[in-house]
């Protein structure tokens, strides 16, 4: 079993397995991403999502079968690659392959005669294995039985350890982003221009921690939205009115003993504190609202932030006020930053900027239901058990505020009041203490991946001996471990290396007569030579 699960074949496959397992994450919505929209999802669907839920399909990253996935891959990447590297790490120490008897049954050959004035075999070889040290070659010179002289040579290892590094990157790789699964934390928070913000739990709008996470991990640090400015577009025609920029002013202070500095927050600018990242991803406007309830006292009054529709700042607001008497009071709309109305009577914004802010609101009275201690979404409104006060079909209308107007409720209910608009900014806080060790390792990863596909391995043998008329002949042969299409060219480049170092006695054609010259001999693939030298034909 063990044999079974530290082979490449089962790696590769739990690899494969893992990519299929991480699918029901996209398909289904994640308790640790949105836990209101996974409760949504149950009502909805009451019989298939309770299954879905045994198999944890809402908890898929932190589930029984997804992990065992993944340390099975862990164990089986370490068993397969430790092994590898130890024997790898013997190869390197240990000499080149002895030298074959018959080296002209290898895939290159070749063979040249030296003249009178030639090196000995024994000088020749070692004269070849200083050509083949400098060709990036690791020699071994060794005696052969018969008096002659050889030399092994073998170059390419770095191939294996750019596949052994890769294997190793992949299996850091999965450490850290492990590291980063339990260490990590996301949090989002939404600020009003003049609103501050703490690095503490109770300050985030949404909270996703590790599975490892302690509240004593947070790093501390303050900040406060000073100013926010946006950019649109004025002058092109056809792009009029898009968003070119948006910058935060941000007060911030770092630790309790931290001195206060201002900093500026863009998109893809983040701010650090620690290697906690605070990103912008977003912003709209929220408009101030004063809401009197049926008594005249102050039932609610600030800012109400507004989700944002569309390009031009169309903003949906949902306005709840439990503390209204003697009924509790809702209000649902929208906030239009440049309203126009039409013809058909429907109000609408045509621009992003504050020209002419403007509020158009329904209103409810009942029982909010917070009371009972559910959980609720802020940004709805559950009209179902309310009494509607006003509406467009009712006869007492719509609710059209602009900016510094008041109105009053049917009924005695109260009164709404539109004081002024801020801008708000939508941050996302991160911290990874892994990712930086997943980048290192994916880019690692790549790197030795190119040098595993690009690396030839290939062994090369030398061998010299006394030939028949007292003068030296040595003989070559060229061996690639796996494909290697350049071999032939490594024969080649060989071959010129030896006739500019030794004396070559010249090739004969069949007529008896000098032939070409060694170069071109040397570089062709289709025909062999005779007498003193002699190429393997392809």
């Amino acid at each position: 079993m063990w044999t079974q699960l530290t082979s490449m074949r089962t790696a590769l496959m739990l690899l494969l397995l893992l990519a299929v397992a991480a699918v029901p994450g996209s398909l289904f919505p994640q308790r640790p991403a949105g836990p209101e929209i996974v409760n949504q999802y149950l009502e909805d669907n009451p019989v298939q999502g309770e299954w879905l839920d045994r198999f944890q399909m809402f908890d898929v990253y932190s589930s029984v079968w997804f992990s065992a996935i993944y340390i099975l891959l862990f164990v089986s990447l370490i068993g397969c690659v430790v092994p590898r590297a130890v024997k790898h790490a013997k190869d390197l120490r240990s000499a080149p392959p002895r030298t074959p008897r018959r080296l002209s049954r290898l895939p290159e050959y070749g063979k040249v005669l030296l003249e009178s004035t030639g090196p000995a075999p024994a000088v020749a070889v070692e004269q070849a294995a200083r050509i083949l040290k400098k060709r990036g070659y690791r020699t071994d010179v060794r005696e052969e039985p018969d008096g002659g002289a050889s030399v092994g040579a073998e170059r390419g290892y770095v191939r294996e350890i750019g596949n052994i590094v890769f294997h190793l990157s992949l299996i850091g790789v999965l450490a850290f982003m492990a590291v980063g699964g339990l260490l990590s934390y996301s949090g989002q928070k939404i600020l009003v221009e003049g609103e501050g913000f703490a690095n503490t739990l109770v300050s985030y709008d949404a909270f996703t921690p590790g599975g490892a996470f302690s509240e004593d991990s947070l790093v501390p640090f303050s900040m406060t939205l000073e100013s926010f400015e946006k950019v649109f577009d004025r002058e092109s025609e056809t792009h009029y009115g898009q968003p070119l920029d948006f910058t935060a002013t941000m007060t911030v202070r770092e630790g309790p003993e931290g001195q206060v500095e201002e900093r500026v927050l863009k998109v893809n600018q983040p701010l650090d504190f620690g290697g906690t990242r605070v990103y912008l991803v977003g912003n709209g406007y929220a408009p101030e609202i004063t809401v009197r309830d049926g008594n005249g006292d102050i039932a609610f009054q600030g800012p109400v932030v507004g989700q944002v529709q569309d390009e031009v700042y169309t903003s949906l607001l949902t306005i709840k006020v439990p503390d209204a008497q003697p009924e509790q009071l809702g209000f649902v709309g929208f906030f239009l930053p440049t309203a126009y109305t039409g013809e058909d009577g429907v109000a609408v914004s045509i621009d992003p900027e504050l020209y002419n802010p403007e509020l158009n609101l329904n209103s409810y009275s009942g029982d909010l239901g917070l009371d009972e201690g559910e959980p609720q979404n802020v940004y709805v409104l559950d009209t179902d058990d309310l009494t509607e006060l006003n509406n467009r079909d009712l006869e007492s209308g719509g609710i059209t505020l602009s900016l510094g107007e008041s109105y009053d409720l049917p009924e005695g209910k109260g009164s709404i009041r539109f004081d002024g608009v801020k801008p708000y900014v939508g941050l996302d806080i991160l911290y990874d203490p892994g990712k930086w060790g997943v980048g290192i390792f994916a880019v690692l990863a790549l790197v030795s991946l190119g040098v595993s596909l690009f690396v030839r391995r290939r062994r090369v043998w030398v061998r010299s001996a006394t030939g028949p008329d007292g003068s030296t002949m040595v003989e070559y042969g060229l061996l690639a471990r796996g494909e290697d299409f350049g071999l032939r060219e490594e024969n080649v480049s060989l071959r010129r290396q030896f006739e500019k170092t030794w004396p070559v006695v010249a090739p004969e054609d069949a007529s008896g007569e000098p032939g070409e010259s060694d170069d071109h001999q040397a570089t062709s693939s289709t025909a062999g030579t005779t007498g003193a030298t002699e190429n393997r034909p392809e």
